[in-house]
């Protein structure tokens, strides 16, 4: 397995960074990272916000479903899915352009996940860690006016990034799925009950949590995280930001 690869799997989110900057080479070299990564017809549909502000780190921490290592951070990026600096372009040049519709902004998002992606793989490369906080897709109407977003441009990820303390250096990573319920050849296989199951215990296993009872620990997750207040507010607040890209055609 090559350098590459095993940064890759060992690769987890942290949280905890040690009290050292990131140097301005560093911090380049990560950004320059994000420059290389593939986008769609070369367009580069997303920009990214080096937030440097201790109060505006601050505020994000807090809108961010209040966490505050978000604020400790060493390095935080914003990246923006941006259709508004080619509609702007082609504004310019009276190419008399259609409005952005949501295929637009759902492929601006994408490039920019991928761009944010190929930072953290770099990060990651050059011993620094990272974690995505999904969190910035809430409360859009306060993340517009604290980032001064146009109407065509939104948050796709906000990732953190710093040196980690040794505690997090030596934690486990989480236990992933096995491939057989990820990967299926040509058509969408839906997991039969059994094959959920099966495929929980698995990961229980790898985990070393033999004695967990998935339907409990199901119905707590479901509770805890997909009918949680949070994600209700990120709902709601992703589709104020998609109502800019609605009958636009």
């Amino acid at each position: 397995m090559n350098d590459v690869l095993k940064q890759i799997k060992n690769r987890k989110s942290i949280r905890v960074y040690e009290d050292k900057t990131i140097s301005l080479e560093i911090k380049s070299e990560i950004l320059n990272a994000a420059f290389e990564a593939p986008t769609a017809g070369a367009m580069m549909l997303y920009s990214i916000l080096d937030i440097t502000d201790e109060v505006l780190k601050e505020k994000l921490s807090i809108t961010c479903d209040n966490q505050p290592f978000i604020a400790k951070a060493p390095l935080v990026l914003v990246f923006l899915a941006d259709y508004q600096r080619w509609f702007d372009s082609f504004c310019f040049e009276d190419c008399n352009p259609r409005k952005p519709g949501e295929g637009d902004i759902l492929l601006a998002c994408a490039d920019a996940i991928i761009a944010a992606q190929n930072t953290v793989v770099a990060a990651e490369s050059l011993g620094i860690g990272s974690c995505y906080i999904g969190d910035i897709i809430e409360n859009c109407e306060t993340l517009s006016e604290l980032l001064e977003l146009p109407d065509y441009v939104l948050p796709a990820a906000m990732v953190v990034y710093g040196y980690p303390v040794e505690a997090q250096r030596n934690r486990k990573k989480p236990a992933r799925f096995e491939k057989e319920y990820i990967v299926s050849e040509n058509k969408y296989h839906r997991l039969t009950m059994e094959e959920h199951v099966k495929m929980h215990n698995m990961r229980y296993e790898k985990a070393g949590l033999v004695d967990k009872n998935i339907s409990e620990d199901i119905k707590a997750f479901c509770n805890r995280k997909y009918m949680s207040d949070f994600s209700l507010e990120m709902n709601r607040s992703a589709a104020e930001y998609i109502k800019k890209f609605k009958s636009n055609y």
